[in-house]
This record gives C-alpha cells, sequence and structure tokens, in this order.
C-alpha cells in the first residue's frame, strides 16, 4: 500500500479485507515512518514493534482464513496514560518509570479485540496536566505543522502521530480539552463522549486500582483523521464496561438530522473570560456563512444560553477538587491557609480555592451543576449543535517555564494560561459529546478547528454533524514535510 500514508481507517480496513495489502506490510510501512520522522516529531515514546509484528502476522493467517474483525491488521497507536500490559504506563512521574501494569485498560481489549495492532504509546504531559506534551522521562512532543510549536496536550502525542501519517487512529483521554485541544492544534478530528459512554477502566495513574466506576469529569475517546473514521471509532469503542454489561446495552439515539439543512445550529464564538482571536473568529465567521447557504437554521446568540461564567467557575472547582485529591498531605494544608479575600471571584482565585476544596465545597458545586445540566437541556429543546471554539488560537509555541506564570497571547494581548479551560468546561462539567473537526487555517499555515457539542448521549447527533462539514468545508490536510 506504497504512498497511503494517509489513507483513512476505512480505506486501510478495505485494503486489508481485499488483500490488496498485508497487515505486516501496512505495519512494517508505519513502523518506517516513525523511524523515519519521529526523531523530530517524538510523539511514540514507547514502541511496542517486536508484539505488533507478531500480532500483525496472526492477523494476516485470519485474513487467510476468511475471518473479519472491525480492525483486523490496522497499526495504532495508544496514550501512555492507558495501561497495556508489559509497556510502562508512568504519566510522564519520573518515579514511575518503568512501571507496568498487569492488564490492558478497557479500550485496548477492545481495540486488540476488534483485531487492532498496537505499535506504541504516545507522549503526554506531566499528570496530564497541561496544553503540550512534555515530560522528564520522554522529553518533548513537536507539532507536525511547526516543531517549534505545542501539539496539545495531553493526548498530544496521539494528534502528532495522526497528523504526521502514522496511523489512522489513536487513543485519548480528555478532561480539561485533553482530546480537543490536539485535534485543534495538529488538524485532525477527536470525539470527548458523553460521560460513560466509553469505559475509562485502565486509564488511571501508575500505581492506582483500575476500577469501572465511572470518573466525576475525565472521559476516554478516539482520534482520527477523518469524520467517518472518528464515526466509527466511537462506536466500536462504545458500551458499559463488561462489569456492568450485565445489566445494561447500549442503544445510542440516531442523528437528530442527515443533512445540515434540517440542523438547528447555535454559534458562540465569544466568551465573558478571554476574548477570541480574530483568525478563530474568521474562521467562525466562514462556517457560519458556509452553513447559511447550505440551508441550516444558524444563531449566533439565544437567552437560552446557561451562564459561562458560572460554567467555568463551577467546572474549576470540581476539577480541581479532583486534582487536590492527589496532592500530599503536606501541600494540602499549606492550601488551606492560604488566604483569598471572598470578593475575588476570578476564576484563578476559584481554581486556587478548590485545590482545597471540602466534601461539603464539591457537594455545593455540584447542585450547581446539576442547575446547569437542566438549562443546558432546555437549550437542546430549540437547538441540536453548539458550535464553538476550542482554544482561543491556534497552537502556540513551545512554553517550559512555570505554569504559574504563564500566559496565552491573545492577538498581541496576554492572558493568564488557565483560562485555556473555558472552552473545554463547557462539555466536560456537564458530561456532553464534543465532536472536534478542523476548519481552516491560519495566515501562517496553522489548522484550527472547532468543538461540536450536542445533547447528552446523542453523540450520533455531533459526529454526524462532522461528517456533514468535512464534506461540505474540507477537513484534514497532511502538514508540509510529511506528505
Amino acid at each position: 500500500m506504497p504512498g497511503t500514508e494517509f489513507a483513512t481507517l476505512r480505506d486501510q480496513v478495505a485494503a486489508l479485507q481485499a488483500r490488496a495489502v498485508s497487515a505486516v506490510e501496512l505495519l512494517e510501512q508505519t513502523i518506517a515512518r516513525i523511524e523515519t520522522y519521529d526523531d523530530k516529531v517524538n510523539a511514540v515514546v514507547v514502541r511496542d514493534f517486536d508484539r505488533a509484528r507478531t500480532a500483525a502476522k496472526e492477523a494476516d493467517a485470519a485474513l487467510a482464513r476468511g475471518e473479519r474483525a472491525p480492525l483486523l491488521g490496522v497499526p495504532i497507536a495508544v496514550k501512555e496514560s492507558f495501561n497495556v500490559a508489559g509497556l510502562p504506563t508512568t504519566w510522564g512521574f519520573p518515579d514511575a518509570e518503568g512501571w507496568q501494569p498487569a492488564e490492558d485498560a478497557a479500550l485496548v481489549t477492545r481495540v486488540k479485540a476488534a483485531g487492532a495492532v498496537v505499535v506504541g504509546k504516545t507522549n503526554v504531559p506531566r499528570a496530564l496536566h497541561d496544553w503540550q506534551s512534555y515530560n522528564d522521562i520522554y522529553g518533548t512532543t513537536n507539532n507536525p505543522w511547526d516543531l517549534t510549536r505545542s501539539p496539545g496536550g495531553s493526548s498530544g502525542g496521539s494528534a502528532a502521530a495522526l497528523a504526521a501519517g502514522y496511523v489512522s487512529l489513536a487513543l485519548g483521554s480528555d478532561i480539561g480539552g485533553s482530546l480537543r485541544v490536539p485535534a485543534h492544534f495538529c488538524g485532525v478530528y477527536s470525539h470527548k463522549p458523553s460521560r460513560t459512554l466509553l469505559p475509562g477502566r485502565g486509564h488511571i495513574p501508575p500505581r492506582t486500582p483500575a476500577t469501572s466506576a465511572p470518573q466525576d469529569l475525565p472521559v476516554v475517546g478516539p482520534m482520527t483523521r477523518s469524520a467517518a473514521d472518528l464515526t466509527l471509532a466511537t462506536l466500536l469503542l462504545a458500551g458499559p464496561d463488561e462489569v456492568e454489561a450485565v445489566a445494561y446495552k447500549l442503544a445510542l439515539p440516531p442523528p437528530r438530522a442527515a443533512e445540515l439543512e434540517n440542523f438547528r445550529v447555535l454559534v458562540i464564538d465569544t466568551h465573558p473570560l478571554l476574548p477570541t482571536s480574530t483568525v478563530i473568529r474568521d474562521g467562525f465567521d466562514r462556517i457560519v456563512q458556509g452553513l447559511e447557504k447550505a440551508g441550516a437554521t444558524v444563531a449566533r446568540e439565544s437567552d437560552l444560553l446557561p451562564d459561562l461564567t458560572l460554567t467555568a467557575n463551577t467546572y474549576a472547582t470540581l476539577l480541581m477538587s479532583q486534582f487536590g485529591a492527589d496532592v500530599p498531605a503536606e501541600a494540602y494544608r499549606a492550601l488551606q491557609a492560604v488566604e483569598i479575600p471572598p470578593e475575588d471571584n476570578t476564576l484563578e482565585a476559584v481554581t486556587r480555592r478548590a485545590f482545597a476544596a471540602t466534601h461539603a465545597d464539591w457537594i455545593r458545586a455540584d447542585r450547581v451543576r446539576i442547575d446547569l445540566t437542566s438549562q443546558w437541556r432546555r437549550l437542546f429543546r430549540d437547538f441540536d449543535v453548539v458550535l464553538c471554539p476550542i482554544t482561543p488560537t491556534v497552537a502556540f509555541p513551545h512554553d517550559h517555564s512555570d505554569v504559574n506564570t504563564r500566559t496565552i497571547e491573545i492577538d498581541g494581548t496576554p492572558h493568564p494560561y488557565g483560562r485555556h479551560l473555558v472552552w473545554a468546561s463547557i462539555a466536560t462539567l456537564l458530561g456532553l459529546p464534543a465532536t472536534a473537526a478542523p476548519i481552516g487555517r491560519s495566515p501562517e499555515g496553522l489548522p484550527f478547528g472547532m468543538q461540536i457539542i450536542g445533547p447528552f448521549l446523542e453523540d450520533h447527533t455531533t459526529l454526524r454533524f462532522a461528517e456533514l462539514i468535512e464534506q461540505e468545508f474540507g477537513g484534514f490536510t497532511p502538514p508540509p514535510g510529511f506528505a
């Protein structure tokens, strides 16, 4: 299958089943590409080529027997934070270097059962807490579109591997935009599923017991180079964990509409806590014009839109209280001693308070979330999808300075770095599906995307909308120097 490094997942499956290429040939092309380009990208930081070669041979034997499976023989990559038996899981923590889990994460089990060939694991930031992907164990992952810039985080290695043409499917996770931001920065697709749609068991910090119980905010999901591939992968991976499958089964509703002309769309590209760069706003203007021309019903504002500041602050409280669970006891007591004026309700102050939040603080924030959930449910009676930015800028230059003093530059003006969270907060706080799709490039040639947010458990709707956007406006294109 020479010259098809950027083939879609569906095309690779079809070629394997038609015996136009063997699984071994496809794997060797993948390995050769990683060995050619990854010295400068540094996306696949844990390589499992020997076991992958064995799996590819087994896939070829199965194909020769006429067996079929959805991903049989397809090379894929897995984010480093997923447990894979026989490979290290560190989350970038130096003291976890070399630790290996005893069993695969649920999603890894599912892709292997579907016949996929795992070639290795992709880079992450330490503790998965950044919109960059670097750590002291594996170094820095670069954006294939501009090696001086971030590929996003925390699934930055997976996004870079897709953009560089290594694999057609990679696994990632998301709590603060970690699927959506890398897709946006690297010009690929990702789906942050509705909470509980995909099992998160085994996506857990090193040495932590793998549990089937859903966590409060994090989700796991797929990343691809095409919208149709994203739908295929999401539906393949979706469904209750095996522990819960004794009582539950998946029955997702169909998409609310089949064509753009039948969608009711709300577009919001401004946020009260953070401006949006001119290039991103111009991109949304083009999308609105295209949607209107295609016959969609489009609104730029609505009285039904819940309070975005309250949404971001509530999310920050729940997010940081979760992070605070991993703060050492002495540091936790020090955080409790920090005095923050009660009248200071900036996002930064809310975040600092939340690191030392009590369980009562969490309960109060959760009650606010419940009310916001009801408000969003009312909004989705009038709209099918909400389109908004993923971050306010295109990929930014690497910045490994103190995270507490970093800034994000928007049209020449610096803003607090942590406010990257504001657009991610909507879907994550409420557990809503959010599909990231590329929609344009900046004057410097850097890709950017948008997130398509839909009603809870109506993942088919956002995925279908992404497919239509790709058909109408185009999607992924290879970065210069990698085509």
